[in-house]
């Protein structure tokens, strides 16, 4: 199955449900994504044969064609935890932002994520307007979404368990101005500002039992991934070079914690030119992306998401910060009195 969510054209007005062939069609009983996927996997399977059974009935009163309708992000994210699961996309990407090619022995530990921005989601089809950067970058990732499980709140998971939370999958590009990031960690924190200006997520979900044919014997999808800037292939993978498959990660990520539905896990960026600064680091001459490129991202199973990179959008400036006397006590006749 595959679940969507769009405008029709000349419309503002969001629609959800089903994508069949090239056809659109709106879910029973006006629900919407966030609803499907708290009701989870069994539930959609369901609602998904209601479906194709009114459809060959001829009962089906509105379908909409992709050619007519400008998608959405499938998802409204609660939540988009970004792991960083591939050994060679380290090896490359260490280069460029923090000087030093190298995987550090902590990396093999346990999979590391870092929370970014559910706020600046955007579409496939979207120009993605960017910060005063000059090393912006492209992060092809594959991300699973998470759906509801009867009887679980989400917390503490083994591998199985998670796995039943994994509803679907979609694509993921989670676009980086390196030069603002490359700063940042310097100071230990972050990603920040070099991340959360803008990601993109779709085309559509595609349930996560459409791709168990990918799966290979240790549990990783064997799914390839492809990356291309401006008509040209920079990068291939597969997603089973990960070093972790996915429901390790979802399992990880309710570690003390808690999952929810809606909530998104990105893989991290696929290796072999998954993302420009693997390439940087690794001495190759690549130039970084402006204005009017145009960034491709596909996963075979899945689909593709395209977007051109927008304009740079200046942002007020701010002061350096102050050096401060670093005083314990307020100077003699301030008071707190009001």
């Amino acid at each position: 199955m595959r679940i969507a969510r769009w405008n029709r054209h000349g419309s503002t007005e969001v629609h959800e449900g089903f994508v069949i062939d090239d056809r659109l069609h709106p879910f029973a009983d006006g629900r919407t994504v966030a609803q499907v996927l708290a009701e989870g996997l069994p539930s959609a399977n369901e609602l998904y044969a209601r479906l194709q059974k009114s459809i060959e009935s001829g009962s089906v009163t509105r379908a909409d064609a992709l050619s007519d309708v400008t998608l959405l992000p499938p998802v409204v994210p609660a939540s988009i935890r970004d792991f960083v699961a591939f050994e060679e996309h380290v090896e490359g990407v260490s280069g460029s932002v923090d000087g030093k090619s190298e995987v550090v022995p902590e990396w093999y530990e346990a999979p590391t994520f870092y929370f970014t921005n559910p706020h600046t989601v955007r579409a496939t089809g979207e120009a993605v307007p960017i910060p005063d950067t000059h090393r912006l970058d492209m992060e092809a990732e594959l991300a699973a979404v998470i759906g509801g499980v009867p009887d679980s709140r989400g917390e503490n998971l083994g591998a199985e368990e998670a796995a039943r939370h994994i509803f679907g999958y979609t694509v993921m590009n989670d676009w980086s101005a390196r030069d603002l990031q490359s700063r940042e960690m310097k100071v230990r924190l972050g990603p920040c500002k070099g991340k959360d200006f803008g990601l993109t997520l779709g085309p559509w979900i595609v349930t996560a039992d459409e791709l168990t044919p990918f799966e290979d014997d240790d549990g990783f999808l064997e799914l390839r991934g492809e990356a291309v800037i401006n008509g040209a292939l920079v990068g291939e993978d597969l997603m089973s070079n990960m070093g972790w498959p996915m429901p390790e990660l979802v399992a990880y990520a309710s570690r003390n914690s808690r999952i929810v539905p809606g909530d998104v896990l990105g893989s991290g960026t696929f290796g072999n030119g998954g993302c420009l600064g693997e390439l940087w680091g690794l001495g190759r001459e690549v130039p970084a992306l402006d204005p009017g490129d145009e960034v491709r991202i596909s996963f075979e199973g899945i689909g593709e998401i395209v977007n051109i990179v927008g304009d740079r959008v200046p942002a007020p400036e701010l002061p350096r910060a102050r050096r401060r006397p670093r005083r314990r006590q307020r100077r003699a006749g301030k008071s707190d009195d009001r």
